[in-house]
């Protein structure tokens, strides 16, 4: 009996989480990983699976001329299926099934490889798996539509489902994989907690000795604050302060810069003795390679990027939350009740 896992992916996380899946859960299965997005292209290892296949959405990027979203759709489901080839089991993971760049594969993919089962499986995707987002009656009418692709190509049959709209309360469903300490609204008996993600990279030898030599590492993540208005220069100050007399007396030892793309040459959380940090690959690889002691910053969401990266082991935490110009009402409150939930600690 041959078994085939799939795995859909568009994120960095994404692909640590379907690594762990391959390594921990589907062990003696073939490999195949789909990406449907270009920013997963830096993070992939070819060498790692059976085959790696990469897939245009078909709504951004459909085939030139009539009907180019419909027969990018087809495309896409021939170039996994051949992928694939025959198997008997396939088991289809993604962190989300309502989206028609996803969905149809579900039915197609055991008519087009003869499989004569199919297991369908949540990937984790972090802060979305926090909260349940219940189908909108949009969302739900757009199923619908979806569905009348069927009358043309019969291979296009959208699988309908309610509930949460990743799919986790959907029938074809049977398994949701969460990440370590993070929380989560699924049905426990459904759901399965993955190993961590930090040691699916492998580290590069100047890295790996150096934290070999320095495991009490900090990590201090920018963010554009002053210069976008959505803090005073002189709350800047003082936020940047806090930081960095904290790291001096809590975690003293080297300190790390990760500057925001946006935040230019100013760097505003940076102090002298910080060293500042090139990288030229997702944040989410570079964390999964390496080790830090701790990771502070302000409301950026690369804190959120390293509780779902590194668990409850590492120390996560905020600084100046309560200074910060929010836009939006309710921004504020939303933002330190999912810190407290993800055991980040604000000061």
């Amino acid at each position: 009996m041959t078994r085939t896992a799939v795995f859909f992916v568009a994120s960095p996380l994404h692909y640590l989480a379907a690594r762990r899946v391959a390594l921990d859960h589907e062990r003696n299965s073939r490999h195949v990983l789909v990406c449907y997005s270009r920013v997963i292209e830096p993070v992939v290892r070819p060498g790692d699976w059976d085959a790696v296949v990469y897939i245009p959405w078909p709504r951004f990027e459909p085939l030139p001329g009539l009907f180019g979203r419909h027969r990018r759709l087809l495309d896409n489901l021939r170039r996994v299926a051949d992928a694939i080839g025959p198997v008997d089991t396939l088991v289809l993971h993604s962190p989300v099934f309502d989206t028609e760049a996803i969905n149809y594969f579900l039915r197609a993919l055991p008519r087009m490889t003869g499989a004569a089962a199919m297991q369908a499986r949540i990937l984790p995707d972090g802060l979305l798996n926090v909260q349940r987002y219940p189908l909108s009656l949009a969302r739900r009418v757009a199923q619908r539509f979806r569905a009348l692709r069927r009358l043309v190509s019969p291979v296009l049959h959208y699988w309908h489902f309610s509930g949460d709209r990743i799919g986790s309360d959907a029938s074809f469903v049977d398994r949701i994989y969460v990440l370590r300490g993070f929380p989560h609204r699924y049905d426990p008996l459904r759901t399965v907690t993955l190993g961590p993600l930090t040691d699916l990279a492998t580290p590069l030898p100047t890295v790996a000795a150096t934290h070999a030599r320095e495991p009490t590492r900090a990590l201090v993540v920018g963010q554009p604050l002053a210069g976008f208005g959505l803090m005073s220069e002189a709350d800047r100050v003082v936020t940047s302060r806090e930081i960095s007399d904290w790291l001096a007396s809590k975690h003293p030892g080297p300190v790390d810069y990760k500057a925001h793309p946006r935040e230019g040459d100013r760097h505003e959380l940076r102090e002298p003795r910080y060293h500042l940090l090139e990288i030229d690959e997702p944040l989410e690889n570079y964390l999964a390679r390496t080790p830090y002691a701790v990771v502070v910053g302000c409301c950026s969401t690369a804190l959120f990027i390293a509780r779902q990266i590194y668990g409850p082991a590492v120390h996560v935490a905020a600084f100046g939350v309560n200074r910060v110009h929010f836009k939006g009402a309710g921004k504020r409150e939303n933002t330190l009740a999912l810190m407290r939930e993800l055991s980040i600690e604000v000061h």
